[in-house]
Protein backbone atom coordinates (compact mmCIF):
# COMPACT_ATOMS: atom_id res chain seq x y z
CA UNK A 1 0.00 0.00 0.00
CA UNK A 2 1.41 3.40 -1.17
CA UNK A 3 -0.32 6.55 0.90
CA UNK A 4 -0.24 9.89 -0.37
CA UNK A 5 -0.82 13.24 1.92
CA UNK A 6 -4.01 14.82 1.47
CA UNK A 7 -3.94 17.05 -1.03
CA UNK A 8 -6.54 19.96 -2.24
CA UNK A 9 -6.77 18.10 -5.98
CA UNK A 10 -7.15 14.83 -4.14
CA UNK A 11 -11.06 16.02 -3.68
CA UNK A 12 -12.92 14.22 -5.99
CA UNK A 13 -11.26 11.09 -5.91
CA UNK A 14 -11.83 10.81 -1.93
CA UNK A 15 -15.49 12.30 -2.26
CA UNK A 16 -16.00 9.16 -4.12
CA UNK A 17 -15.65 6.93 -1.41
CA UNK A 18 -16.79 9.26 1.56
CA UNK A 19 -20.30 10.63 0.39
CA UNK A 20 -22.26 7.19 -0.59
CA UNK A 21 -21.10 6.13 2.40
CA UNK A 22 -23.78 7.67 4.61
CA UNK A 23 -21.60 7.65 7.84
CA UNK A 24 -22.19 11.19 9.50
CA UNK A 25 -18.97 11.45 10.47
CA UNK A 26 -16.89 14.97 10.88
CA UNK A 27 -13.59 12.90 10.06
CA UNK A 28 -14.86 11.77 6.83
CA UNK A 29 -15.70 15.81 5.52
CA UNK A 30 -12.53 16.46 2.98
CA UNK A 31 -11.86 19.97 4.42
CA UNK A 32 -11.67 18.57 7.62
CA UNK A 33 -9.52 16.19 6.29
CA UNK A 34 -7.63 18.82 4.37
CA UNK A 35 -7.73 21.34 6.65
CA UNK A 36 -6.07 19.63 9.60
CA UNK A 37 -3.67 17.30 7.66
CA UNK A 38 -0.78 19.60 8.84
CA UNK A 39 -1.80 18.37 12.53
CA UNK A 40 -2.30 14.65 11.75
CA UNK A 41 -0.45 14.05 9.07
CA UNK A 42 -3.65 12.24 7.51
CA UNK A 43 -2.34 10.24 4.45
CA UNK A 44 -4.66 8.59 1.85
CA UNK A 45 -4.31 5.25 -0.91
CA UNK A 46 -7.44 3.03 -2.80
CA UNK A 47 -7.06 -0.80 -1.85
CA UNK A 48 -9.14 -3.54 -3.80
CA UNK A 49 -11.71 -0.44 -4.21
CA UNK A 50 -11.40 1.00 -0.96
CA UNK A 51 -10.40 4.41 0.30
CA UNK A 52 -8.03 4.09 2.84
CA UNK A 53 -7.10 7.04 5.72
CA UNK A 54 -4.23 7.21 7.81
CA UNK A 55 -3.36 9.43 10.37
CA UNK A 56 -1.31 10.35 13.64
CA UNK A 57 -3.96 10.12 16.85
CA UNK A 58 -4.29 13.70 18.45
CA UNK A 59 -1.21 14.95 16.47
CA UNK A 60 0.67 12.42 18.46
CA UNK A 61 3.49 9.36 17.38
CA UNK A 62 0.85 7.23 17.44
CA UNK A 63 -0.90 5.95 14.13
CA UNK A 64 -4.74 5.37 13.62
CA UNK A 65 -6.41 3.93 10.43
CA UNK A 66 -9.65 4.98 9.36
CA UNK A 67 -12.64 2.38 8.81
CA UNK A 68 -12.50 1.79 5.25
CA UNK A 69 -15.02 2.81 2.57
CA UNK A 70 -16.21 1.02 -0.25
CA UNK A 71 -18.51 -1.54 -1.06
CA UNK A 72 -18.80 -5.06 0.86
CA UNK A 73 -16.96 -6.08 3.73
CA UNK A 74 -13.51 -4.74 4.37
CA UNK A 75 -12.03 -7.10 6.73
CA UNK A 76 -9.76 -9.08 4.21
CA UNK A 77 -7.73 -5.28 4.45
CA UNK A 78 -6.95 -5.88 8.36
CA UNK A 79 -3.70 -8.12 7.63
CA UNK A 80 -2.37 -5.70 4.90
CA UNK A 81 -3.52 -2.31 7.40
CA UNK A 82 -1.53 -4.34 10.18
CA UNK A 83 2.00 -4.76 8.39
CA UNK A 84 1.99 -1.05 7.12
CA UNK A 85 1.24 0.11 11.01
CA UNK A 86 4.35 -2.82 11.58
CA UNK A 87 6.33 -0.67 9.47
CA UNK A 88 6.27 2.20 12.18
CA UNK A 89 6.70 -0.64 15.13
CA UNK A 90 3.18 0.16 15.91
CA UNK A 91 -0.40 -2.08 16.61
CA UNK A 92 -2.68 -1.75 14.20
CA UNK A 93 -5.61 0.92 15.60
CA UNK A 94 -8.47 0.88 13.37
CA UNK A 95 -10.58 3.97 14.23
CA UNK A 96 -13.86 5.69 13.59
CA UNK A 97 -15.64 2.28 13.45
CA UNK A 98 -19.68 2.08 13.34
CA UNK A 99 -21.02 -0.30 15.01
CA UNK A 100 -21.57 -1.94 12.05
CA UNK A 101 -18.06 -1.95 10.92
CA UNK A 102 -17.04 -3.12 14.77
CA UNK A 103 -19.00 -6.17 14.42
CA UNK A 104 -17.66 -7.02 11.29
CA UNK A 105 -14.45 -6.96 12.97
CA UNK A 106 -15.31 -8.98 15.71
CA UNK A 107 -16.64 -11.56 13.27
CA UNK A 108 -13.51 -12.02 11.05
CA UNK A 109 -11.05 -11.36 13.68
CA UNK A 110 -12.19 -12.36 17.78
CA UNK A 111 -8.80 -11.93 18.68
CA UNK A 112 -9.34 -7.97 18.38
CA UNK A 113 -11.27 -5.84 20.96
CA UNK A 114 -13.55 -2.80 20.55
CA UNK A 115 -13.91 0.14 22.88
CA UNK A 116 -15.53 3.83 22.77
CA UNK A 117 -14.12 7.06 23.50
CA UNK A 118 -17.40 9.18 24.21
CA UNK A 119 -14.92 12.09 23.97
CA UNK A 120 -14.96 11.78 20.21
CA UNK A 121 -18.33 11.06 19.32
CA UNK A 122 -20.04 13.37 16.75
CA UNK A 123 -23.21 15.50 18.02
CA UNK A 124 -25.42 14.71 15.00
CA UNK A 125 -29.34 16.76 15.17
CA UNK A 126 -31.90 17.23 13.20
CA UNK A 127 -31.88 20.21 10.69
CA UNK A 128 -35.44 21.10 11.71
CA UNK A 129 -35.08 21.21 15.12
CA UNK A 130 -32.00 23.72 14.85
CA UNK A 131 -33.98 25.88 12.47
CA UNK A 132 -36.80 26.07 14.21
CA UNK A 133 -35.72 25.67 17.98
CA UNK A 134 -39.42 24.54 18.71
CA UNK A 135 -40.93 22.91 22.00
CA UNK A 136 -40.52 23.11 25.39
CA UNK A 137 -36.84 21.91 25.33
CA UNK A 138 -35.25 24.84 23.27
CA UNK A 139 -37.33 27.21 25.77
CA UNK A 140 -33.71 28.47 27.12
CA UNK A 141 -32.22 29.11 23.12
CA UNK A 142 -35.52 31.28 22.41
CA UNK A 143 -34.75 33.09 25.52
CA UNK A 144 -31.09 33.88 24.33
CA UNK A 145 -32.37 34.56 20.81
CA UNK A 146 -35.33 37.24 22.20
CA UNK A 147 -32.87 39.12 24.61
CA UNK A 148 -30.34 39.55 21.15
CA UNK A 149 -33.33 40.81 19.33
CA UNK A 150 -34.60 43.27 22.07
CA UNK A 151 -31.00 44.50 22.80
CA UNK A 152 -29.22 45.09 19.58
CA UNK A 153 -29.72 45.87 15.63
CA UNK A 154 -28.26 43.01 14.28
CA UNK A 155 -27.91 41.83 10.27
CA UNK A 156 -26.77 38.04 8.92
CA UNK A 157 -24.25 37.96 5.90
CA UNK A 158 -23.70 34.92 3.48
CA UNK A 159 -19.60 34.48 4.66
CA UNK A 160 -17.61 35.14 1.80
CA UNK A 161 -13.92 35.29 0.87
CA UNK A 162 -13.96 38.98 1.57
CA UNK A 163 -14.87 38.60 5.21
CA UNK A 164 -12.14 36.59 5.99
CA UNK A 165 -9.68 39.34 7.55
CA UNK A 166 -12.73 40.81 9.60
CA UNK A 167 -13.27 37.12 11.11
CA UNK A 168 -9.14 36.41 12.03
CA UNK A 169 -9.81 39.42 13.60
CA UNK A 170 -12.57 38.09 15.65
CA UNK A 171 -10.61 34.41 16.10
CA UNK A 172 -7.33 36.61 17.78
CA UNK A 173 -9.45 38.26 19.90
CA UNK A 174 -11.08 34.33 21.33
CA UNK A 175 -8.03 32.82 21.42
CA UNK A 176 -6.52 35.51 23.32
CA UNK A 177 -9.42 34.50 26.01
CA UNK A 178 -8.28 30.88 25.71
CA UNK A 179 -4.55 30.68 26.30
CA UNK A 180 -5.22 27.81 28.50
CA UNK A 181 -5.28 25.57 25.54
CA UNK A 182 -2.36 27.47 23.42
CA UNK A 183 -1.06 24.11 21.83
CA UNK A 184 -4.82 23.04 20.43
CA UNK A 185 -6.08 26.59 19.56
CA UNK A 186 -3.05 27.22 17.31
CA UNK A 187 -3.41 24.25 15.34
CA UNK A 188 -6.95 25.34 15.19
CA UNK A 189 -6.20 28.48 13.72
CA UNK A 190 -3.15 27.08 11.50
CA UNK A 191 -6.53 24.50 10.41
CA UNK A 192 -8.64 27.89 10.23
CA UNK A 193 -6.07 29.77 7.92
CA UNK A 194 -5.76 26.83 5.64
CA UNK A 195 -9.61 26.64 5.24
CA UNK A 196 -10.20 30.53 5.06
CA UNK A 197 -6.83 30.36 1.76
CA UNK A 198 -8.85 27.32 -0.18
CA UNK A 199 -12.72 28.40 0.61
CA UNK A 200 -14.44 28.28 -2.23
CA UNK A 201 -12.37 25.20 -3.36
CA UNK A 202 -13.15 23.54 -0.58
CA UNK A 203 -16.98 24.05 -1.25
CA UNK A 204 -17.05 25.71 2.13
CA UNK A 205 -20.14 27.86 3.44
CA UNK A 206 -20.23 30.27 6.07
CA UNK A 207 -22.27 33.13 7.63
CA UNK A 208 -21.39 36.10 9.69
CA UNK A 209 -23.48 38.34 12.32
CA UNK A 210 -23.02 41.54 12.79
CA UNK A 211 -23.87 44.09 15.46
CA UNK A 212 -24.18 47.48 13.21
CA UNK A 213 -20.61 47.41 11.66
CA UNK A 214 -18.92 45.24 13.92
CA UNK A 215 -18.61 41.45 13.34
CA UNK A 216 -19.77 39.36 16.73
CA UNK A 217 -19.95 36.08 15.34
CA UNK A 218 -18.96 33.72 12.10
CA UNK A 219 -19.30 30.14 11.59
CA UNK A 220 -18.63 28.02 8.68
CA UNK A 221 -18.60 24.16 7.36
CA UNK A 222 -19.49 21.42 4.62
CA UNK A 223 -21.31 18.85 3.48
CA UNK A 224 -20.01 15.16 4.42
CA UNK A 225 -22.66 13.70 2.15
CA UNK A 226 -25.85 14.92 0.23
CA UNK A 227 -27.72 14.73 3.94
CA UNK A 228 -25.83 15.69 6.50
CA UNK A 229 -23.59 19.01 6.81
CA UNK A 230 -20.77 19.60 9.44
CA UNK A 231 -19.92 22.87 11.23
CA UNK A 232 -16.20 23.15 11.68
CA UNK A 233 -15.94 26.36 12.75
CA UNK A 234 -17.99 28.54 15.45
CA UNK A 235 -16.69 31.57 16.82
CA UNK A 236 -18.49 34.63 18.21
CA UNK A 237 -18.06 37.70 21.20
CA UNK A 238 -19.30 36.65 24.02
CA UNK A 239 -19.14 40.38 24.97
CA UNK A 240 -22.78 39.80 22.55
CA UNK A 241 -24.96 37.71 24.90
CA UNK A 242 -27.05 35.30 22.53
CA UNK A 243 -24.09 35.74 19.93
CA UNK A 244 -23.63 31.70 19.86
CA UNK A 245 -28.31 31.09 19.90
CA UNK A 246 -28.00 33.32 17.42
CA UNK A 247 -25.43 32.50 14.91
CA UNK A 248 -25.86 28.98 15.18
CA UNK A 249 -29.77 29.02 14.26
CA UNK A 250 -29.46 32.15 11.01
CA UNK A 251 -26.98 29.85 10.05
CA UNK A 252 -28.53 26.45 9.24
CA UNK A 253 -31.58 28.02 8.43
CA UNK A 254 -29.44 29.34 5.24
CA UNK A 255 -28.06 26.29 4.87
CA UNK A 256 -30.24 24.65 2.00
CA UNK A 257 -33.14 22.19 3.15
CA UNK A 258 -31.55 18.97 1.55
CA UNK A 259 -29.40 18.58 4.37
CA UNK A 260 -31.43 17.29 7.38
CA UNK A 261 -28.61 16.09 9.92
CA UNK A 262 -26.09 18.65 10.90
CA UNK A 263 -23.13 17.30 12.38
CA UNK A 264 -21.35 19.56 15.25
CA UNK A 265 -18.41 17.56 15.61
CA UNK A 266 -17.63 16.21 19.41
CA UNK A 267 -16.86 17.87 23.09
CA UNK A 268 -13.35 16.47 23.22
CA UNK A 269 -13.99 15.61 26.56
CA UNK A 270 -14.38 19.12 28.26
CA UNK A 271 -16.92 19.35 30.54
CA UNK A 272 -17.84 22.81 28.98
CA UNK A 273 -18.65 22.67 25.68
CA UNK A 274 -20.19 18.85 26.25
CA UNK A 275 -22.99 20.87 28.27
CA UNK A 276 -23.13 23.35 25.44
CA UNK A 277 -23.63 20.45 22.92
CA UNK A 278 -26.28 18.48 25.20
CA UNK A 279 -28.19 21.82 25.25
CA UNK A 280 -29.14 21.54 21.89
CA UNK A 281 -30.26 18.33 22.36
CA UNK A 282 -29.03 15.98 19.68
CA UNK A 283 -31.10 13.21 17.58
CA UNK A 284 -27.91 10.95 18.08
CA UNK A 285 -24.20 10.48 18.92
CA UNK A 286 -22.19 9.47 16.12
CA UNK A 287 -20.08 6.28 17.44
CA UNK A 288 -17.00 6.16 16.55
CA UNK A 289 -15.53 2.77 17.64
CA UNK A 290 -11.75 1.99 17.54
CA UNK A 291 -10.74 -1.79 17.36
CA UNK A 292 -7.31 -3.03 18.55
CA UNK A 293 -5.85 -6.67 18.82
CA UNK A 294 -5.77 -7.80 22.38
CA UNK A 295 -2.59 -9.39 23.55
CA UNK A 296 -2.70 -12.69 24.91
CA UNK A 297 -2.67 -12.15 28.48
CA UNK A 298 -5.76 -9.36 27.41
CA UNK A 299 -7.29 -12.38 25.86
CA UNK A 300 -6.83 -15.14 28.79
CA UNK A 301 -8.37 -12.11 30.99
CA UNK A 302 -11.32 -11.88 28.37
CA UNK A 303 -12.11 -15.73 28.29
CA UNK A 304 -12.25 -15.87 32.33
CA UNK A 305 -14.22 -12.42 32.45
CA UNK A 306 -17.47 -14.21 30.05
CA UNK A 307 -17.17 -17.34 32.48
CA UNK A 308 -17.52 -15.93 35.57
CA UNK A 309 -19.76 -12.88 34.64
CA UNK A 310 -22.78 -11.36 32.51
CA UNK A 311 -20.84 -8.86 31.24
CA UNK A 312 -21.00 -8.03 27.57
CA UNK A 313 -17.90 -7.71 25.18
CA UNK A 314 -18.07 -3.92 24.92
CA UNK A 315 -17.95 -3.35 28.17
CA UNK A 316 -15.25 -6.27 28.94
CA UNK A 317 -13.34 -5.39 26.06
CA UNK A 318 -13.31 -1.37 26.59
CA UNK A 319 -11.85 -2.01 30.25
CA UNK A 320 -8.93 -4.17 28.75
CA UNK A 321 -8.10 -1.54 25.70
CA UNK A 322 -8.01 1.90 27.82
CA UNK A 323 -8.45 0.55 31.86
CA UNK A 324 -6.48 -2.66 32.50
CA UNK A 325 -2.85 -2.55 33.64
CA UNK A 326 -0.64 -5.52 33.88
CA UNK A 327 1.04 -3.97 37.16
CA UNK A 328 -2.61 -3.83 38.78
CA UNK A 329 -3.40 -7.59 37.97
CA UNK A 330 -3.00 -10.50 40.20
CA UNK A 331 -3.60 -13.79 38.99
CA UNK A 332 -3.36 -17.27 39.19
CA UNK A 333 -1.75 -19.31 36.14
CA UNK A 334 -2.66 -23.37 35.43
CA UNK A 335 -0.64 -24.73 32.50
CA UNK A 336 0.09 -21.39 31.23
CA UNK A 337 -3.47 -20.16 31.46
CA UNK A 338 -5.23 -17.46 33.78
CA UNK A 339 -7.71 -19.60 36.14
CA UNK A 340 -8.16 -17.11 38.76
CA UNK A 341 -7.66 -13.13 39.04
CA UNK A 342 -8.45 -9.99 40.09
CA UNK A 343 -7.56 -5.75 39.68
CA UNK A 344 -6.60 -2.89 41.48
CA UNK A 345 -8.07 -0.39 40.38
CA UNK A 346 -6.56 3.17 42.25
CA UNK A 347 -9.02 6.14 43.19
CA UNK A 348 -7.05 8.32 44.95
CA UNK A 349 -5.89 7.04 48.36
CA UNK A 350 -9.02 4.33 47.83
CA UNK A 351 -7.87 0.94 46.84
CA UNK A 352 -10.75 -0.50 44.51
CA UNK A 353 -10.80 -4.39 44.28
CA UNK A 354 -12.85 -5.06 40.39
CA UNK A 355 -13.27 -8.22 38.59
CA UNK A 356 -12.30 -11.02 41.27
CA UNK A 357 -13.11 -14.25 39.29
CA UNK A 358 -11.89 -17.71 39.34
CA UNK A 359 -12.65 -20.35 36.67
CA UNK A 360 -15.31 -23.01 37.54
CA UNK A 361 -13.31 -26.24 37.72
CA UNK A 362 -10.66 -24.61 39.35
CA UNK A 363 -13.41 -23.28 42.86
CA UNK A 364 -12.83 -24.21 46.04
CA UNK A 365 -9.13 -23.99 46.14
CA UNK A 366 -8.24 -20.56 47.62
CA UNK A 367 -7.20 -19.23 44.48
CA UNK A 368 -9.50 -16.10 44.78
CA UNK A 369 -8.89 -16.31 49.01
CA UNK A 370 -4.75 -15.99 48.10
CA UNK A 371 -5.12 -13.36 45.54
CA UNK A 372 -7.17 -11.27 47.88
CA UNK A 373 -4.51 -11.25 50.74
CA UNK A 374 -1.82 -10.90 48.01
CA UNK A 375 -3.74 -7.56 46.86
CA UNK A 376 -4.59 -6.09 50.79
CA UNK A 377 -0.45 -6.30 51.49
CA UNK A 378 0.41 -4.92 49.01
CA UNK A 379 -2.04 -2.03 49.12
CA UNK A 380 -1.21 -1.14 52.16
CA UNK A 381 3.11 -1.00 51.38
CA UNK A 382 1.57 1.28 48.73
CA UNK A 383 0.33 3.70 51.02
CA UNK A 384 -3.62 3.55 50.19
CA UNK A 385 -5.85 4.26 52.91
CA UNK A 386 -8.76 1.85 52.66
CA UNK A 387 -9.77 -0.81 50.04
CA UNK A 388 -12.99 -1.39 48.63
CA UNK A 389 -15.41 -3.62 46.49
CA UNK A 390 -18.93 -4.41 45.34
CA UNK A 391 -19.88 -7.99 45.84
CA UNK A 392 -22.17 -9.55 43.41
CA UNK A 393 -24.50 -11.37 45.56
CA UNK A 394 -25.13 -12.27 49.78
CA UNK A 395 -23.10 -15.17 49.94
CA UNK A 396 -19.92 -13.17 48.20
CA UNK A 397 -20.91 -10.35 51.27
CA UNK A 398 -20.42 -12.93 53.54
CA UNK A 399 -17.28 -14.23 52.37
CA UNK A 400 -15.48 -10.56 52.10
CA UNK A 401 -16.49 -10.54 55.42
CA UNK A 402 -13.81 -13.05 56.37
CA UNK A 403 -11.71 -10.54 55.04
CA UNK A 404 -12.20 -7.69 57.11
CA UNK A 405 -14.49 -5.99 54.87
CA UNK A 406 -17.99 -4.39 56.29
CA UNK A 407 -20.62 -1.55 55.43
CA UNK A 408 -23.10 -1.45 52.83
CA UNK A 409 -21.90 2.34 51.38
CA UNK A 410 -23.57 3.69 48.64
CA UNK A 411 -21.00 4.23 45.35
CA UNK A 412 -20.55 7.18 43.27
CA UNK A 413 -18.02 7.20 39.97
CA UNK A 414 -16.63 9.93 38.66
CA UNK A 415 -14.23 8.21 35.54
CA UNK A 416 -12.22 9.98 32.93
CA UNK A 417 -13.95 8.40 30.48
CA UNK A 418 -17.63 7.28 31.39
CA UNK A 419 -16.67 3.67 32.47
CA UNK A 420 -18.97 2.14 34.93
CA UNK A 421 -16.99 0.30 37.66
CA UNK A 422 -20.26 -0.76 39.41
CA UNK A 423 -23.16 -3.29 38.63
CA UNK A 424 -24.88 -0.78 35.90
CA UNK A 425 -27.46 -0.17 38.24
CA UNK A 426 -26.01 2.72 40.49
CA UNK A 427 -28.87 2.49 42.91
CA UNK A 428 -27.32 -1.24 43.37
CA UNK A 429 -23.64 0.09 43.89
CA UNK A 430 -22.84 -0.06 47.12
CA UNK A 431 -19.31 -1.26 48.67
CA UNK A 432 -17.76 -2.79 51.69
CA UNK A 433 -15.37 -0.61 52.59
CA UNK A 434 -11.88 -2.31 54.34
CA UNK A 435 -9.30 0.14 56.65
CA UNK A 436 -5.88 -0.24 55.60
CA UNK A 437 -4.93 2.33 58.61
CA UNK A 438 -6.08 2.70 61.89
CA UNK A 439 -8.75 5.62 60.31
CA UNK A 440 -11.88 3.89 59.75
CA UNK A 441 -14.49 5.17 57.12
CA UNK A 442 -16.75 7.71 58.58
CA UNK A 443 -18.39 9.04 55.05
CA UNK A 444 -22.15 8.41 53.92
CA UNK A 445 -21.20 8.15 50.41
CA UNK A 446 -17.71 6.68 49.09
CA UNK A 447 -16.81 9.03 45.99
CA UNK A 448 -14.23 7.19 43.93
CA UNK A 449 -12.76 9.58 41.38
CA UNK A 450 -10.04 9.62 38.64
CA UNK A 451 -10.97 12.45 36.60
CA UNK A 452 -8.69 15.16 35.79
CA UNK A 453 -9.82 18.18 38.01
CA UNK A 454 -9.75 15.83 40.77
CA UNK A 455 -6.02 14.12 39.98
Amino acid sequence: MEFHPVRLEDKAAIEKYTRPSGICNCDLAFANMYCWEGTYRSAWCIEDGFLLIRFYIDGSHHIGYMQPLGAGDFTHLIPRLEADARQFGQPLRLSGLTREGAEAVRRAHPEFGIWRNRDYEDYVYNAVDLRTLAGRKYQPKRNHINRFEAMYEYRYEPLTPALIPECMRLEREWRSQHEGHRTELTAEQRAMQRAFDHFEELELQGGALYVGETLVAFTFGSAINDHAFCVHVEKADTHYDGAFTMINQLFVQHLPETYTLIDREEDLGLDGLRQSKLSYHPAFLQPKLTAQRLNEEQLQIRALWRECFDDTDDDIEQFLLTRYDPARLLAVRHEGKIVSMLHVIPFGDTAYIYAVATSPECRRQGLAGGLLHRALDACRNEGFRRAALIPGSESLRRWYAGFGFSGDIPVRFHTRDDFDFGTGDTSADRAMILPLGSEPFTAETLELSDTVQDA
